[in-house]
């Protein structure tokens, strides 16, 4: 199994603004810092190879990023031990706080490459139930074996 994970965020200005210059700026460099990051096997991009200008909700201002990894564990090391970090403590300055959960994650069979419209979908799942098997957040990270135990008692 493979992790996936969908994050959301409002930004405080178009994206084209100045205040959002120095976000803009380096979401290359991050996003290449993810793609050589242990554990990274695909990320959600356009053809300016970052995921950005897709427009999913109807709130321009509404971002999003959606990757896959081969664990938790390889998700977070990107996260909070990398460049990455330092523009998670920035977020203040470029996102408007947003009162539901952000982000999710769930596992995915190896191979498979997770829509928006599923993201989306386990989005709600966790927001409308809470942490459990099927979607997830780092406060509570299932393990994909809770996971598939979990499709197998429902059957």
């Amino acid at each position: 199994m493979h992790l996936a994970q969908l994050n959301i965020a409002d930004t405080k200005y178009a994206l084209d603004a100045h205040e959002m210059k120095d976000f803009v700026d380096n979401l290359a460099p991050i996003n290449a810092i993810a793609e050589s990051s242990q554990g990274f096997i695909w990320r959600l991009k356009d053809e300016a190879g970052d995921a950005t200008h897709i427009q999913y909700f109807d709130d321009p201002n509404i971002i999003i990023n959606m990757s896959v990894w081969d664990s938790v564990d390889a998700l977070k090391s990107f996260m909070f031990k990398t460049h990455h970090r330092d523009f998670l403590r920035r977020k203040k300055e470029w996102f408007n706080p947003i009162a539901e959960a952000s982000y999710v994650m769930w596992w995915i069979p190896e191979g498979h490459i997770p829509t928006l419209d599923h993201a989306v979908e386990k989005l709600k799942l966790l927001r409308d139930k809470g942490d459990s098997p099927a979607a997830f957040s780092f406060k509570n990270p299932y393990s994909a074996d809770e996971y598939i135990k979990s499709k197998s008692l429902a059957v």
